[in-house]
């Protein structure tokens, strides 16, 4: 009973925490914002049909979004993904440290708007820093990229996309998570801060709900919205993000940010469009040519990946796959 409690409580705050994109807050924006593009637009279709195209959300790809999702969702119920979420771990050890070779007692900082209001920022840009470099990892790895093209193996993008992850990439992204947050909090707390007070963890968490308030669900999605050229060098838009599952060779590569496009502008990979673009979804070769899906079963997006990284750690030949690296545009190639 304790468990289907747990299970229940969590499946409840997918549509009530502010840190969900699926909250219904959020989703209720994402409704206006897509009938203000509608009617922008002059209104081409119905507004149903418009939002929910029947091609779209009954296509078998996003069926596999759902299963995936569900399971993703038991785990994390289970804690699954939280065994390696040590952020406190790592700064105890670093700022014990950090003190132990400053030589005398530790002073802390006062705590005050400005420093908290920097402290908010560091954190935020560091957690999105780790995730940018989790992303680029996975796309430029043999072995890592399996696990990743399950999320780019979907045909159609939904909202519940942004669920169509394997295990592994999500326990990898909290791993680095640890270690980057980790590292940063010790730093404030020594050079900045005396504390992590309310004020600063409340900013960090109001950053993430406006990133889900304001289009986070469009990323995923068939709805294009761009912030034009200005912005979009410094935040990704869910049109940059729909280009990075793009097809055509153009964007391979491109976009791997989730809040901040600072990092794919410093690092070169930044895609800014210049007007709509009408793109493919699915994995590419390097000549932009799809490649039969290799996922289209829940069995084969939670295994296949576990066999297809094997090949590559153990460089035992195998019948010719679709996640072959000469076929698929992973590593320098592809998204």
């Amino acid at each position: 009973m304790d468990l289907i409690r747990e299970i229940s409580a969590s499946f409840g705050s997918l549509f009530w925490s502010w840190g969900s994109r699926f909250a219904i807050l959020h989703l209720c924006v994402c409704v206006f914002i897509v009938y203000a593009i509608w009617h922008f637009r002059g209104r081409p279709t119905g507004f149903l049909r418009f939002i929910f195209p029947r091609e779209i959300y009954f296509h078998r790809s996003n069926l596999v979004d759902i299963q995936v999702f569900l399971v993703n969702f038991v785990l994390g119920a289970f804690g699954f993904f939280g065994a390696v979420l040590f952020a406190p771990v790592v700064v105890d050890i670093l700022l014990t440290k950090l003190i132990s070779l400053q030589g005398a007692a530790f002073q802390p900082l006062d705590v005050t708007w400005g420093r908290s209001a920097l402290a908010t920022l560091i954190i935020v840009m560091t957690a999105d820093f780790c995730k940018y470099w989790t992303h680029y990892l996975h796309h430029e790895s043999r072995v890592l990229w399996p696990f990743h093209s399950l999320h780019h193996s979907a045909e159609v993008l939904t909202p519940l996309t942004v669920s169509r992850i394997h295990p592994v990439y999500i326990l990898i992204r909290n791993l680095m998570m640890s270690l980057g947050v980790g590292v940063a909090q010790a730093l404030m707390l020594f050079l900045l801060i005396g504390k992590i007070d309310l004020l600063t963890i409340g900013g960090a968490n109001a950053g993430y709900f406006l990133f889900n308030l304001f289009g986070a669900n469009l990323r995923h999605s068939h709805v294009w919205l761009s912030f034009g050229p200005v912005l979009e060098h410094i935040f990704i838009s869910p049109a940059q993000h729909q280009i990075h599952h793009s097809c055509a060779v153009k964007h391979h590569n491109k976009n791997y940010g989730e809040v901040f496009a600072l990092w794919d502008w410093i690092f070169g990979t930044l895609y800014i469009p210049k007007t709509e673009e009408k793109l493919e979804f699915g994995i590419a070769d390097a000549q932009g040519v799809k490649i039969e899906q290799p996922h289209a079963t829940l069995k084969d997006a939670f295994v296949r990946p576990f066999l297809d990284s094997f090949e590559e750690v153990s460089g035992m030949p195998r019948i010719q796959r679709s996640t072959d690296k000469d076929q698929k545009p992973s590593a320098s190639q592809k998204q």
